[in-house]
């Protein structure tokens, strides 16, 4: 029997009496990190890591019955041990170890490898089964260091001081992430919008460092942030919100910027290559390194991704289809 088996509510464990990121409304939740493909509202009981509780209370209510664990901590659930280990994606994100009688099963969630001063590096976790994403699972995606892509932005910000400069990402981990690297180059404050805000300032409150950011709803209408850069989700892009920043230069900070055409498609000057998922051989690298036989990918390049194990390592890989989303927005 398989330890984990795809319902219409979501990924089950049966011996342990709990879902996986759950996609309805279930009795026991277990949440890899608070994404909204991930972690969404009416479950009777949730359990995560516990730094990612700010932002979990933020995304489902103050009230929600959550139980934070530390990484590494290991919990009994029905016949099952249950353990949360880094993923590396955001923070506070897991991969979700259980454990059976003599099988090791770990889910993955999202999960990056490259260094991220805003989260635990990722942890390699030995499985029999593994479950992985596989969003950018195409060969065409390779990622630079975030240091790296962050210098990128900062000398284009620098380079057009005559008018603002305007980034797009998302609000949740990869704005954060940006305003942490940025710290390397300079300690000017950056403007954010309220849906950034808010997110930043949980992450402050763990203890995350950052620039210096300041709602860009508190300035003066008359202030111009002139020279200045301001982060804004992607749903700022060509709203209301944008009138007050005169003829700003404007960017996307995402893996999807990888693909060409992708910016001039999204309506953008410019495009910076920056994801909090596992690039292509970083996607490789994680399934051999944990030595599980069988693997099941998740959203994305699933058909790509297992159809290349099956045939140049000879593992047992399948696509498995669920309602995660992949990369995108809070």
């Amino acid at each position: 029997m398989s330890l984990i088996t795809v319902l219409q509510e979501g990924l089950y464990c049966e011996p342990g009496g709990f879902f996986i990121d759950p996609w309805r409304p279930v009795d026991v939740a277990l949440i890899t990190h608070a994404h909204s493909d991930h972690a969404r509202s009416g479950s009777n009981r949730y359990l995560a890591t516990r730094i990612s509780e700010g932002i979990l209370r933020k995304r489902l209510g103050d009230s929600v019955n959550l139980q934070g664990v530390e990484y590494g901590e290991k919990i009994k659930l029905g016949d099952t041990w249950v353990s949360f280990h880094p993923a590396g994606h955001v923070l506070g994100s897991a991969q979700i170890r259980v454990e059976h009688q003599d099988q090791v099963w770990v889910i993955s969630g999202d999960y990056k490898r490259c260094a991220d001063p805003t989260c635990a590096s990722f942890e390699v976790v030995p499985c029999d089964t593994f479950i992985t994403e596989a969003t950018f699972g195409l060969p065409i995606y390779k990622w630079d260091s975030g240091e790296e892509t962050c210098r990128k932005i900062y000398d284009w910000w620098q380079a057009d001081l005559d008018r603002p400069s305007l980034l797009f990402c998302y609000a949740f981990g990869k704005a954060q992430r940006i305003l942490s690297e940025l710290r390397k180059f300079t300690d000017q404050p950056v403007y954010v919008h309220g849906a950034i805000h808010v997110l930043t300032e949980i992450y402050r409150e763990v203890g995350i460092e950052m620039v210096p950011t300041i709602p860009a709803s508190e300035m003066a209408r008359s202030y111009k942030f002139k020279g200045d850069l301001v982060l804004s989700p992607p749903s700022g892009h060509r709203s209301s919100w944008m009138k007050r920043f005169y003829q700003p230069q404007t960017a996307f900070a995402s893996g999807w910027m990888a693909v060409r055409g992708a910016r001039r498609r999204r309506g953008y000057e410019r495009g910076f290559v920056l994801s909090d998922h596992a690039d292509w051989q970083g996607l490789v690298n994680t399934v051999l390194q944990t030595g599980a036989k069988t693997v099941y990918v998740t959203h994305g390049q699933s058909d790509v991704l297992s159809r290349y194990l099956n045939e140049t390592y000879g593992l047992h890989a399948m696509p498995l289809r669920t309602l995660f989303e992949g990369e995108g927005d809070i």
